[in-house]
């Protein structure tokens, strides 16, 4: 598959008709997907009808989108206009969209693409992809293990070379870390910075809409298009979208890397030497290394479950069987109809609304609720003092590489600390992207993560460019 800048090349210029190029990517999902699953749904005549709309378009001579014949897949949790969007999960499994997202109105505008709906962990919780109601997606670099999650099918799509691109959603890593795993590139920009209005919610003040691409100049150019002030959202940000790709610069001179004190302990030590290297890379490079301090940030995980539960526990209140989601007809009195009208919800689902709903009761909120909101700060205010010393932050995306299916089922907590280096980025509300630098000893990729300032994403995808030429 070709990558975005030479689809558009292609297509604009008349050299390959959308309608091949789109052809090429259906074909490539059908030989590989039975073995992958990361595609739930395929829009195969859809797809190809928006292909023909544009090879039409530049026939009449009009000027074609900056995203011209592109063919992306969209996370289940993206609602596309007359299309399913069920989020993985027996509680949506009829659910039709009746209005476009902002980023899928956006990526039609831009004339791209939208050949299917990804697989994802039911509702995006979960760090494996395999609490799909639809099955678990496979690594296409190794099929024994996860791809990660909860983008894991966008991730798993475009490392298969199904797309160049995909979406997800990351509201703990949700986009990064499959990128580590699949050793693809993963970009959550900062809060705000895209709007939300379309995303079926899991935890609001955590998501972000991200992009999973092969390289990080695909990933610059399809997160031009899909960002800006949105009306319908009130938290999408009011600020220029700089065309990113035009601001990587000749080298890294004068940019100051931070590097976090003591977030190398307790590694992997492949994706140690990986880091170290990754450092070195920079250096040379022109990058200036600063050794910086976090003190609040070790407690980014237990303060991302406890307010992202309590937040999932609010938000999927509304699946009550009268408002939204499964209905039982069959339900004898309210209370069995409640009971019952809950029922389609997954494990994982069901324990984060429990724990959710625990931190929230009037006896506990104090306690673990407005603790958690106030680590944040002291989190947040830890970021912003590092970055008026660095411009970027470099740190692991994951403690270890991909791990086999169903390995940490009797050990749910080792799965959560999966997020341990990415969970911070959402409590800081930062921009934060992983890009793929080596192996470790088994073939697996490895991921390093880049964390900058909010609405300064040019500044992680640059210095993200330089590493990956440094390959």
């Amino acid at each position: 598959m070709m990558n975005v800048f030479e689809i558009v090349e292609a297509v604009t210029s008349g050299k390959k008709t959308a309608e091949a190029v789109v052809r090429e990517s259906l074909e490539v999902i059908a030989q590989k997907n039975p073995s992958i699953n990361a595609f739930v749904e395929v829009f195969t005549q859809d797809a190809l009808s928006q292909a023909k709309a544009i090879d039409e378009k530049r026939a009449r001579g009009e000027k074609l989108g900056p995203l011209a014949g592109v063919p992306v897949g969209i996370k289940d949790n993206l609602l596309f206009k007359g299309h399913k969007a069920t989020c993985c999960s027996k509680m949506l499994a009829n659910y039709t969209a009746a209005y476009n997202s902002t980023v899928v109105e956006r990526l039609l505008a831009a004339d791209a693409v939208i050949v299917g709906r990804t697989n994802m962990d039911e509702f995006a919780m979960g760090s494996t992809n395999e609490t799909s109601v639809y099955g678990p997606v496979r690594n296409p670099v190794d099929l024994t293990r996860v791809p990660g999650g909860s983008s894991g099918g966008s991730a798993a799509a475009v490392a298969a070379g199904m797309v160049p691109v995909a979406l997800g959603t990351d509201t703990g890593g949700s986009v990064r870390q499959p990128a580590g795993f699949c050793g693809v590139v993963g970009i959550k920009p900062g809060y705000g910075r895209i709007s939300r209005y379309g995303v079926i919610a899991f935890a609001s003040s955590a998501d972000q809409v991200g992009v999973l691409a092969a390289n990080v100049r695909d990933a610059a150019d399809v997160l031009e298009v899909i960002s800006g002030k949105d009306v319908k959202d009130a938290t999408s940000l009011e600020a220029p979208v700089p065309a990113y790709h035009t601001l990587f610069t000749q080298d890294l001179k004068g940019v100051k890397v931070g590097l976090p004190k003591g977030f190398l302990e307790g590694l992997d030590s492949k994706i140690k030497e990986r880091m170290e290297l990754a450092a070195q890379a920079l250096k040379e490079r022109g990058a200036q290394l600063v050794e910086v301090e976090l003190p609040y940030a070790k407690y980014s995980a237990p303060c991302y479950y406890i307010i992202t539960s309590a937040e999932a526990s609010s938000n999927l209140g509304r699946y009550d069987g009268i408002r939204y989601g499964y209905r039982d007809t069959q339900a004898q009195g309210l209370k069995e109809y409640y009971e019952k009208s809950r029922a389609p919800f997954g494990l994982e689902v069901k324990k984060r609304i429990i724990i959710g709903t625990y931190a929230l009761r009037s006896d506990n909120y104090e306690a673990c609720f407005l603790k958690a909101m106030k680590v944040r700060e002291l989190i947040r205010e830890d970021f912003k003092k590092v970055f008026e010393k660095v411009d970027v932050l470099l740190t692991p995306t994951s403690p270890t590489t991909a791990f086999e299916l169903g390995h940490h089922d009797a050990n749910p907590i080792a799965i959560y600390l999966a997020d341990l280096y990415t969970c911070q980025g959402n409590i800081g509300g930062l921009a934060g992207i992983s890009v793929p630098f080596g192996q470790d000893d088994k073939g697996l990729p490895v991921g390093v993560q880049f964390y900058g300032p909010i609405l300064q994403e040019e500044k992680i995808l640059n210095v993200a460019h330089h590493l990956e030429q440094s390959i």
